[in-house]
């Protein structure tokens, strides 16, 4: 198993179009680092520079302390398992498994004990002699998993595995990769997803990937909590975090602050004399509005839509200038709500400020 140092890594295709710039990142042995970001963001070709599939432009890579910039993918130790399932559709379970291990020249009972280790592990034992159309899509993808731990690899690279998945298998087979992750504690893992669930499920570090480089890289709980800016303070967290333009009113270490819209609140975030007046957007998740009937309200708006989700009920209220539509979650069922005003207040720590597109915390 290895660490990996990723130091001013850049990507660009003919010279000009520059896809990524300045990403430095270390990865430590046993971590499992998800990559997240919009499309287009680069979180796949960094995976594939990693496993040497895509040249490097500039910067260096190093596994286990060694450069590996020009050195052939099968040569990096490094095992890779791509969003399509890519089995040989003519060879059973055993025999996909296995089949790097023959082209490698190991013995049969070196082969027999890896194949057999890795189908207990992602409970594929009475799948072994099946074909791959006689599996579900679930079952394929841990033939395909079981196919990368078989070789034994430093590191290991998921680009967006569950993607192929409908719903069920994507809850069943991510329960599979974390169970996965536990049985391998000192295996290096760096997946890339667009699902933000399996992020802040599986991660030990999430690397947020924005306008050609690293946004933020922290631990699920750090990012959601303390999003050092905009961009990742809406883009983690399902509904995004409601940001509502105002002002600071009083400073402090409880800091008062006036909405645009109306109301005012407390954040639990210090701030100077200096910051008195600065117009500042002000960040609070759906699911951190407090509802109240009074006249302390900090948000008040219309519902315009309501979604009933069973155990919670999204409410969206009319758009408040350029600012998109406001969502409170609530616990319940509310539909009766719809057209209706209804008030907020927030509890000050969960108040986020950004002053430039920057956190104040």
């Amino acid at each position: 198993m290895a660490d990996l140092k990723l130091s001013g890594i850049q990507k660009s295709y003919s010279g000009q179009v520059e896809v990524l710039k300045d990403i430095n990142l270390d990865i430590k042995q046993g971590e499992l680092v998800v990559f997240v970001g919009p499309s287009g963001c680069g979180k796949s070709t960094l995976l594939r520079m990693i496993a040497g599939l895509e040249k490097i432009s500039g910067g260096t890579l190093e596994i286990d302390g060694m450069v590996v910039n020009d050195m052939p993918p099968a040569q990096r130790g490094i095992a890779m398992v791509f969003q399509s399932y890519a089995l040989y559709p003519h060879m059973t379970v055993r025999d996909n498994m296995s089949f790097a291990l023959k082209l490698a020249k190991k013995s049969n009972a070196e082969i027999d004990a890896a194949v057999n280790k890795a189908a207990e592990i992602l409970q594929l034992g009475p799948y072994l002699d099946r074909l791959p159309k006689a599996l579900s899509g679930g079952q394929r993808q841990r033939v395909a998993i079981g196919r990368a731990i078989v070789r034994d690899p430093k590191v290991y690279l998921f680009d967006e595995p569950l993607s192929n998945l409908d719903a069920a298998l994507r809850v069943a087979t991510r329960i599979e990769i974390a169970r996965l992750k536990e049985s391998m504690p000192d295996s290096t893992m760096i997946y890339v997803t667009h699902d933000q669930v399996e992020a802040m499920t599986l991660a030990t570090r999430i690397v947020v990937l924005a306008n050609k480089g690293i946004a933020q890289v922290g631990t699920p709980l750090e990012l959601y909590e303390t999003p050092q800016n905009e961009f990742v303070a809406q883009f983690i967290g399902s509904p995004a975090m409601n940001l509502l333009s105002g002002e600071i009113v009083t400073t402090g270490e409880q800091t008062k602050i006036k909405l645009d819209c109306g109301g005012t609140a407390f954040a639990s975030i210090a701030t100077t004399t200096d910051d008195m007046g600065a117009k500042v957007n002000i960040g609070v998740r759906p699911e951190d509005f407090l509802r109240t009937d009074g006249d302390d309200w900090f948000f008040k708006g219309k519902v315009d839509i309501t979604e009933a989700l069973g155990e919670v009920t999204l409410l969206y209220f009319d758009p408040i200038s350029d600012a998109g539509p406001v969502v409170a979650k609530l616990p319940g069922i509310n539909q009766n709500l719809r057209g209706q005003a209804v008030g907020f207040t927030v509890d000050p720590s969960k108040v986020h400020l950004f002053k430039n597109g920057l956190s104040m915390r």
